[in-house]
């Protein structure tokens, strides 16, 4: 087998023109303000449902880009999504990515209180930078402690509410996304059980390619 493309920039640009291709044969084209999400999720997945089972609050991107152009970080409530995110593209936005899962304080405080890991961790994430993007990939938990203190009036800048999984998966999104709406907080959400590490830092990468213009991969420094 000879390969279509050897060099990364036009593997990329052909795999986004298929996509693109597809979603119209669908009869799913997204809108434009939304496009660069949902084609970057395909493109980490291969699963074209995120093009009908993602859902933005009005003005979601829009406010994600806005607030990673003003330097604002994103909290990730895993390792794995805060490895996928692009750090060049950070960097040039003057932002960056924080996980505090594998903090030992953030373990202590949720022994003490009976709760998990990524409970504890978004308690620390909202005292540090209460204005962060929040992306959750993987713990319910997570999706849930965000709502209540939204309730209580934290006011993030975007949450990204995509875990995976069986066991309150779900409900923890549509709770999230039904009070990100109540109080007018921006969201994306992939509702239903698909989701993911990789499906938060693909969002979060669709979001600082928009804002530090790099979406074409030359603008990243590919050929």
């Amino acid at each position: 087998m000879t390969p279509q493309h050897h060099l990364p920039a036009d593997i990329e640009r052909t795999s986004l023109s298929i996509i693109t291709a597809e979603l119209a044969e669908l009869g799913l084209t997204p809108p434009p303000e939304t496009a660069p999400v949902v084609k970057r999720v395909i493109h980490t997945t291969a699963d074209f449902d995120y093009a009908k089972n993602l859902r933005f609050t009005p003005g979601a991107v829009a406010a994600g880009v806005a607030a990673l152009r003003a330097g604002t970080p994103i909290v990730t409530d895993t390792n794995m999504a805060l490895a996928g995110i692009t750090k060049p593209g950070l960097k040039k936005l003057g932002s960056s990515a924080l996980c505090y899962m594998a903090e030992p304080e953030v373990a202590a405080a949720a022994k003490a209180a009976g709760t998990t890991r990524a409970v504890a961790s978004m308690h620390r994430a909202v005292a540090e930078h209460p204005g962060a993007i929040l992306a959750v990939g993987n713990a319910p938990t997570a999706l849930l402690t965000i709502a209540e203190l939204i309730e209580a009036g934290l006011r993030p800048a975007l949450v990204i509410g995509v875990p995976v999984g069986f066991v309150n998966v779900v409900e923890s999104k549509e709770r999230l996304f039904a009070v990100c709406e109540t109080y007018g907080v921006p969201a994306i959400a992939a509702m239903g059980r698909k989701g993911g590490s990789n499906v938060a830092a693909a969002i979060c990468n669709a979001l600082v390619y928009s804002a530090a213009e790099m979406l074409d991969p030359t603008a990243r420094g590919w050929k």
